[in-house]
This record gives C-alpha cells, sequence and structure tokens, in this order.
C-alpha cells in the first residue's frame, strides 16, 4: 500500500473547527463559570465541589474511586478530600477490607452541602444546555456516550 504524499493530502481541518479545539474551548468556557458559580453559591473550589458531588453520590468511595469519579487525578482528589474533611463534609474511615486504604462518606453536614452543590450542578447544566431543544439534548447526550467510550477503549484501563 503506497503513502499519499503531503502535497496530495486533503487539506487540515481549519483548528478552530476541530473537535478536541472546540471541546476544549466549551470546558474552559464552562469551567470558568462554574468555578465563580461554587464559590459564589457552595463555598468552596469547585475541585471540592466536584468530589463532594462524586462522594455524596457514589458513597462509601476510596480516594482512588473519589479521583475516577470526580475526574481528577489522585493527588488533586486527595487535597479535595482533606479539605471536605477539615470543613466537616465528609468522613473518613479505615476500610475494612484493606487496612492501609481508606473509605469516604458524607457526613450530616455534607449531606446538606451536597444537595447545595447538586442543585448548583443541575443549574449549571441547564444553563449550558439550555440553548438545545430536547431532540438535541438526546442526540448529544448519546453522541458523547459514545465518543467517550470510544476513548475508553482506544486508551486502555484508566
Amino acid at each position: 500500500m503506497s503513502r499519499r504524499s503531503d502535497f496530495d493530502a486533503e487539506p487540515f481541518t481549519p483548528l478552530p473547527l476541530t473537535f478536541t479545539h472546540r471541546l476544549h474551548t466549551l470546558h474552559k468556557l464552562s469551567d470558568r463559570i462554574s468555578q465563580a458559580a461554587y464559590v459564589a453559591d457552595a463555598a468552596m473550589s469547585m475541585s471540592e465541589g466536584r468530589c463532594l458531588a462524586a462522594v455524596g453520590a457514589l458513597e462509601p468511595m476510596s480516594v482512588n474511586d473519589l479521583a475516577q469519579g470526580a475526574n481528577l487525578d489522585k493527588g488533586q482528589a486527595s487535597r479535595a478530600a482533606q479539605a471536605l474533611v477539615a470543613a466537616g463534609f465528609v468522613r473518613k474511615d479505615a476500610d475494612g477490607r484493606d487496612g492501609r486504604g481508606v473509605v469516604l462518606s458524607l457526613t450530616p453536614k455534607g449531606r446538606r452541602r451536597w444537595e447545595q452543590v447538586m442543585r448548583l450542578i443541575q443549574r449549571r447544566n441547564d444553563e449550558i444546555f439550555g440553548c438545545l431543544s430536547s431532540a438535541e439534548r438526546a442526540a448529544f447526550g448519546k453522541a458523547l456516550d459514545v465518543l467517550i467510550e470510544h476513548a475508553r477503549h482506544d486508551s486502555g484501563p484508566a
């Protein structure tokens, strides 16, 4: 099989029209607004809010599970978890299955803040997707699921 020369190749897609560029632009714009909302509405950083949301949705969980559930690296998840423990929102207990590990769960104070954070997340979700019709939201959600699964398959184990 012969390789096409650079002169025969079709022109590149303009950078602003590439999926990765557009996705990154949306991510940066959304994060900037979301970070301000977390500080104003929940008095915490976005990383802490995302971690609190993940703990509340998936508790009890390990720090590794938290990192995966909140889409953070382990160091970020560990720091956010420690901040949430210090604030009294999350309880850290020894893992009964692994004496070296810990499990995270919400405290009653954390449950109240979790509900506040979840309302903020729902509001942000509605603001971001509010410009789409119900059919467009469903189609976009399905497309995102396919792309995420494809990326997971291509990237190997998480």
